[in-house]
């Protein structure tokens, strides 16, 4: 039996400062991993911006000062996905809509990159509409990037199926390519892992569907079909041992929160069950080997939790915060390797809180960051 983590400890925390709804930069939340740390150490939080991306960015390592909010335009973009890579390159994803000069409506999907902390973007490059209805908007994309530097995005096709697209080793992209598998109801969790490999995984009509690469780079074997209950849209993925990944949902029977790993049972960890998809990191809480996760409940609440790596036996601890979002929250380590959490409230302002000093994971003051 593994070490139990220290509990979290503290009192809800508050924001420095109330705002009016919906009068900040942002206009919504980002999926994946929107609060990213670059090579500097330093931070940068991204949000959904009106026809652009919006950014904040730590002064120095470790905060507490921040700089923004910076707005990158990008016009008709209606949804933002971010990804980083192991060379810590921030990835975006979008989808984008416009209307033609005889009135025409079209959609695709584009990407652009950061390389550096307070950088520019490259500009923003269409991916393509992989729908045969080219007129039709895309699901929002997901993806991962591998330990390569090379960009997978994967989004719900127009049958209920999965559309992958991915960078080649040259870094030329492949054309869009249909995965094997029944229908899925939202955009998988995607991962990549430290060996190379990229994996996914599914809520569908069935259950839970998997797909693998067998080598990095490689093909995507599958799917693996697994008889489980998550809540479509809950779906998250965290590596919790070399080349392997743990998945995390809201059980549709159970009502809380699961943790699964392909060959094992589901572990039944409790909690507030999550209306979006969990963020989750790993990291050493007083010596122990850990996993937070973090969610937005239905009724809007932020919630956190934590609990051994592997080692959901025994036991996971849910605290229940005073502040709401949308969207789903955030998770990071910063420049001193303490937790940060963040979420873009009602009023599209950003909110950090960041691991205190003492034992277990007590968060500080919640601040709003400036607009």
């Amino acid at each position: 039996m593994g070490k139990r983590p220290t509990r979290l400890t503290g009192t809800p925390g508050k924001s420095e400062r109330n705002t009016a709804e919906h009068s900040g930069p942002a206009v919504g939340a980002a999926d994946g991993q929107w609060l990213t740390r670059g090579k500097d150490g330093k931070l940068t939080l991204y949000a959904l911006a009106q026809d652009g991306v919006v950014r904040w960015s730590e002064t120095t390592v470790g905060g507490p000062d921040w700089t923004g909010p910076h707005v990158v335009p990008a016009p008709g973009l209606t949804h933002l996905t971010v990804l980083q890579g192991a060379n810590t390159y921030v990835h975006f994803l979008g989808r984008r809509e416009r209307v033609g000069a005889d009135g025409a409506r079209s959609a695709d999907l584009v990407h652009a990159v950061q390389y550096q902390t307070g950088l520019a973007f490259s500009d923003w490059r269409s991916l393509g509409n992989p729908y045969a209805d080219a007129s039709a908007a895309p699901a929002a994309p997901a993806g991962a990037v591998a330990r390569d530097g090379s960009v997978h995005v994967v989004v719900h096709g127009d049958r209920g199926g999965l559309q992958l697209r991915r960078e080649a080793p040259n870094g030329k992209w492949r054309n869009w390519e249909v995965l094997p598998g029944g229908a899925v109801h939202h955009s998988p969790a995607a991962i990549a892992l430290t060996d190379g490999r990229v994996e996914m995984c599914a809520a569908a009509e069935t259950g839970v569907l998997v797909w693998r690469q067998a080598e990095p780079g490689g093909d995507f074997a599958g799917p693996r079909a697994f008889s489980l209950q998550p809540e479509p849209g809950t779906v998250a993925a965290l590596e919790t041992g070399p080349g392997r990944a743990t998945f995390f949902w809201t059980d549709a029977e159970s009502d809380g929160a699961t943790a699964w790993r392909v060959g094992g049972w589901p572990a039944a960890l409790g909690g507030t069950p999550a209306d979006r998809p969990y963020a989750a990191l790993r990291t050493t809480i007083d010596g122990y080997d850990c996993v937070v996760l973090a969610c937005r409940s239905r009724g809007g609440a932020a919630v956190l939790g934590t609990g051994g790596a592997e080692q959901e036996a025994d036991g996971f601890w849910w605290y229940e915060l005073a502040e709401t979002g949308q969207g789903a929250p955030a998770l990071t380590l910063d420049g001193r390797g303490r937790v940060v959490m963040a979420l873009i409230g009602a009023d599209g302002r950003p909110r950090v809180a960041r691991q205190g000093d003492g034992e277990g994971l007590a968060l500080t003051r919640w601040i709003t960051l400036g607009s």
